[in-house]
């Protein structure tokens, strides 16, 4: 069965978020393995760290970034699939799912740390909103259509009319 247009666009913007953020997620690895920016930030934020230290807080970072990756990617698949059950808790779901992910995303970009400086590099947290957006359209797209309908043959009630 053919979707409408307006759920086509609903989850075209879920799985370009679902997509961003994997690529989010995989970001600070290939930061690790080339440009250096996250330890090169913490080396410059406390310059009296040993090397171990820094790839030590380098690591916690990675495994932070990646349990906050793997929670969105959870996300946008059960709220993708709400939208294409047309499950009534669909719009609320995606509002909060939306609501939370910006929240994190700005927690990484803005919070200061002990030093002084943000946790993240800009960079590294500004990749951390890109999934943002595509959550915003999923949702004005979503909020915009009609309301889903349940699917399938509507219950149908036994006994007599009451008069």
């Amino acid at each position: 069965m053919t979707k409408p247009p307006h759920e086509r666009g609903v989850l075209a913007a879920m799985y370009a978020g679902l997509a961003l953020t994997v690529l989010a997620t995989i970001i600070p690895y290939i930061d690790r393995s080339t440009t250096h920016l996250l330890a090169d930030h913490i080396r410059d934020g406390y310059p009296s760290y040993p090397q171990p230290r820094v790839d030590s807080a380098v690591t916690t970072y990675l495994v932070v970034l990646s349990a906050i990756g793997a929670l969105g990617v959870l996300a946008w698949l059960v709220t993708a699939w709400a939208v294409r059950a047309g499950k009534r808790w669909a719009r609320p779901a995606v509002t909060a799912m939306f609501v939370l992910g910006t929240g994190v995303g700005l927690t990484g970009l803005l919070t200061t740390d002990t030093s002084g400086e943000t946790g993240l590099p800009p960079a590294l947290g500004w990749a951390g909103m890109i999934p943002c957006l595509a959550g915003g359209v999923a949702v004005t797209l979503l909020w915009r259509s009609p309301r889903p309908t349940r699917r399938g043959p509507r219950p149908t009630r036994r006994g007599p009319r009451p008069t």
